[in-house]
Order: C-alpha cells, then structure tokens, then sequence
C-alpha cells in the first residue's frame, strides 16, 4: 500500500526501490548469500590494500594499478550494496531523489574507471613483456598517478551530465524503480518525457567505454602473445604467460557479466524481471568478490604475504 499511494508524488520527493521483483517473498533468504559476498569482496579488497601497502616487494607498478581496482572495488560494493541489504532484511525501499542521482553517479563513473584501469594494467604487462628493459622508466611513479588521475576524470566528465539530464526530466506517474539500486536507465524508464537523447547518451557512453578500452586491452594481449611465441624456450613463453593469468582473469571476471546482462537486457524480452535484477546484481557483486581472490592465488608474492599473515596470526 505504501509504494501505491505514493506513486504520484512530485519530483523532488522520494524514489521507492522494489528490490528483486517477483521474488519479494524470499527477500531474506536472498540477503545471505547477497551479505556473504558482500562481506568477502570487503575482507578481500581490504587485505589486498593492506598486504600492498606493507609489503616493499608489492612497491610495484602492478600492484599500485591493483590497488586501484581494489578500492574501486570497494567503492561499487559501498555503493550499492548497504541499500540493497536494507531492502532485503528491512524493507526500506525509500531513497530520496537526490540521494538516488549520488548513488547513480558513483556507480557508473566507478564501473568507467575500472573498465580504465584494466586497460592500464593491459598496457602495464605489455611493457613488462615487450619492452622490458624500459619498464622502470616508462612506468615511473609519475605515469601512474597521472594515469590514474585520468582515469578518475574521464569517468567524472563523462557522467557530470547525467545528474542533470535526470533533473530535468518530469517523473509524473510511478516513483517506483524496479530495482535494487539506481541505475540509469531504470530511472529513466519512470519518465513522463521524451528520453531519447537520455537513452542515445547512456547506449555512446557505454559503446565508448567497453569498446575503447576492450579494443585497446585487446591490442595490448595481441602484441604480448607476439612476443611470448616469439621466446625460445617453452620455459620462459610459460614464465611470461603466468605473469598474465591474473589479469585476463580479471577481464573476464569484469567484462563477461557486463555482456551476459547487455545480452539479456537488449534481446531477452521473454526473460523474467528478476533474471535481469539478478544479472545486474551479479554484474556489482562477482568482480569485487573474485578479483582479491585471483590475484591471491594467481600472484606469488600476494598469496605467501597472505600465507605469512595467516600463520603468524595463528602462532
């Protein structure tokens, strides 16, 4: 009844979220394992950022673009993950317009920056294995602040515009957004407007993003396997492939959710509501979780750091 007689409320007003539709029931059941991987994507960031930090041997070009990903990790899980829980276990939808700009504009300019950071850590090993013995001057200190300063302001300048592309849209009939958190389009669905030029925006930037930059990666591993076929013996291709496990994990961890739900979103009409939610959801959730845990197993110097801690911690 709450979301019903609220529905036509005025724009500056208040948002109610639906959380998963159709699967409302199991809400709590759905937060433990929502709350379970939202707890490990937290512990797993968290001791990366700390074993990098201490650790002088992690001092490295690498591991500061992983740091990075890490708290943009951390970022998108705090992002979205606090209300969704609140849904689930409380059953407080509200959020208020204002606050669902905020929420928005943080989860897609974070989702840019990753998409740049894994770029940077394509163009990081094609350095390291092409042009080794230039990797300490070409990627000083410097270089990856300011890369990722530009990472940082491409995403800002591309979705400064959003907030305001929203603001100025009436949303006259239902206030209600059939989702776990705000996501762009999901608002805009709720317009009482022409969105067209909303709708053209968001499909630009997202063709800009994942296609640029997965264009880009792409060269980079183009370039890198060139090279490793290139070495002479099966000992050092496999040396040189091993030191790029990790990061092409970690593009299929980002990357393959994000087609999976542009793939259902765009052709799976006969698709249930809840499946898209729940795509979408995994999209935030997956990479948060698994990238801590990739570079734990696939990254030497991560995985004894973390082995040390634990034995230590057990003596």
């Amino acid at each position: 009844m709450l979301l019903q007689d609220n529905t036509s409320m005025p724009n500056s007003t208040m948002f109610f979220l639906t959380g998963i539709p159709g699967l409302e029931a199991m809400h709590r059941w759905i937060s433990i394992p929502f709350c379970t991987v939202f707890t490990v994507a937290l512990l797993g960031n968290g001791t990366l950022l700390y074993i990098i930090k201490t650790e002088p041997s992690l001092h490295k070009p690498m591991f500061y673009f992983l740091s990075m990903l890490a708290v943009i990790d951390l970022v998108l899980s705090m992002t979205t993950m606090p209300k969704t829980l609140s849904i689930f276990l409380f059953n407080a939808r509200e959020i208020s317009f204002s606050g669902c700009l905020v929420q928005m504009f943080f989860l897609h300019s974070f989702s840019i920056m990753e998409s740049a950071v894994l770029l940077a850590m394509a163009f990081d090993r094609y350095v390291a294995i092409c042009n080794p013995l230039r990797y300490t001057t070409i990627l000083t200190n410097a270089v990856i602040a300011k890369t990722g300063l530009a990472a940082l302001a491409r995403a800002v300048f591309l979705m400064f515009p959003l907030p305001f592309l929203l603001r100025r849209l009436p949303y006259c009939h239902s206030h209600i957004i059939a989702h776990c958190y705000c996501e762009h389009m999901a608002v805009v669905k709720l317009a009482c407007a022409n969105t067209k030029f909303n709708n053209i925006y968001g499909i630009i930037v997202a063709l800009f993003i994942v296609g640029l930059d997965l264009m880009f990666i792409g060269l980079s591993y183009v370039k890198i396997l060139g090279t490793v076929l290139s070495l002479a013996s099966k000992e050092e291709r496999a040396k040189a492939f091993g030191t790029c496990v990790a990061h092409v994990c970690a593009i299929l961890v980002v990357y393959t959710p994000v087609v999976l739900s542009s793939i259902i979103h765009r052709f799976g009409h006969r698709v249930s509501p809840h499946i898209h939610i729940l795509m979408a959801n995994f999209y935030l959730l997956f990479p948060p979780m698994m990238n801590p845990i990739v570079y734990g197993v696939k990254t030497k110097q991560i995985r004894d750091k973390v082995l040390f801690l634990f034995r230590h911690k057990r003596i």
